[in-house]
């Protein structure tokens, strides 16, 4: 983020602050674990303010969704967080969620011109499609956070209105399910014929809504099968990530931010999912980034 309001430090000053090597704190910055954080020639920039990321090695039996609860429930007995904390996070969230989300599909802007766009500012030489895009993007994470205010129930309608938003620069194809068959490059399976979807669709939102599996879990399953169907001629992937957030945060978590640079991770969890019927590694995934984002709120509450 480039704004003069931001101060920022060395990987130097934060190994100092945090205890741990610069070494480290180069790889967590490379692994997008530190908000904020964006690379210069002459090495990276980190938030003053950037909180010391939790250690993703788990030491304990305790299994990742009783640790989420347990988080869950202390992050509930906390004071709330002020509003300007929230929306300090939530700007500083958005840029990065739209930054990863667009990434993972191909948008060529990186964070810092994500940023920038954001504000309004146009990137010389980067495709138009790709303004609209982050923007598009905002728009829609921004009214999920409305809706999720409001508790609004997941439905057909619901899901068709996060993509108007989401597929700005496709005026004909926005929220409107797809009415030709596709393939998805690259991948084990094929998306269902256009006249199943609303079936599927209709079918999905209803198991979703009976399941008392863990939040996390349910979520993994839910991911993994609308972008199995993949109702949308386009725009599927941010549509489905901003629909994994909307429930999160119905449910009182943070909003999670599947990196860029955990894309292979995330394209095998399909893999598998369509390979071998588990989804065990999509759960692992999203379990992993709930668990940082509650360990983040809750150091901040801390200090």
């Amino acid at each position: 983020m480039t704004g003069g309001m931001f101060m920022y430090m060395s990987t130097k000053q934060a190994a100092e602050k945090w205890g741990i090597s610069d070494r480290r704190i180069r790889v967590l910055c490379s692994e997008g674990k530190i908000p904020g954080a964006y690379q210069e020639v002459r090495g990276w920039k980190i938030p003053q303010d950037a909180v010391k990321p939790a250690d993703g090695r788990y030491k304990s039996k305790e299994s990742l969704l009783d640790m989420i609860d347990r988080k869950k429930k202390e992050l509930d007995n906390r004071r709330p967080l002020t509003e300007g904390e929230v929306e300090r996070l939530g700007e500083q969230f958005i840029v990065e969620y739209t930054y990863n989300s667009n990434a993972i599909e191909g948008n060529t802007l990186t964070l810092r011109e994500t940023d920038m766009v954001l504000k309004g500012l146009t990137i010389d030489q980067k495709p138009l499609k790709d303004h609209m895009e982050a923007v598009g993007h905002k728009e829609a994470f921004e009214f999920v956070g409305e809706l999720t205010k409001q508790s609004v129930p997941l439905s057909e309608s619901i899901i068709k209105q996060i993509h108007y938003l989401v597929l700005a620069d496709k005026k004909d194809d926005r929220g409107v399910y797809r009415r030709v068959p596709v393939r998805i490059m690259g991948a084990q399976h094929e998306p269902v014929q256009p006249y199943l979807i609303g079936p599927k669709m209709e079918q999905l939102i209803a198991d979703f809504a009976k399941s008392t599996e863990h939040i996390v879990t349910k979520l993994a399953r839910f991911h993994l099968e609308f972008e199995s169907i993949h109702p949308f001629i386009d725009g599927n992937g941010r549509t489905g990530r901003l629909l994994v957030n909307f429930e999160l945060m119905k449910a009182g978590f943070p909003p999670i931010d599947i990196k860029f640079t955990d894309r292979i991770a995330y394209y095998k969890a399909f893999d598998e999912y369509h390979e071998k019927h588990s989804i065990s590694a999509m759960e692992k995934l999203f379990a992993g980034y709930v668990n940082e984002r509650l360990d983040m709120y809750l150091q901040i509450l801390q200090e």
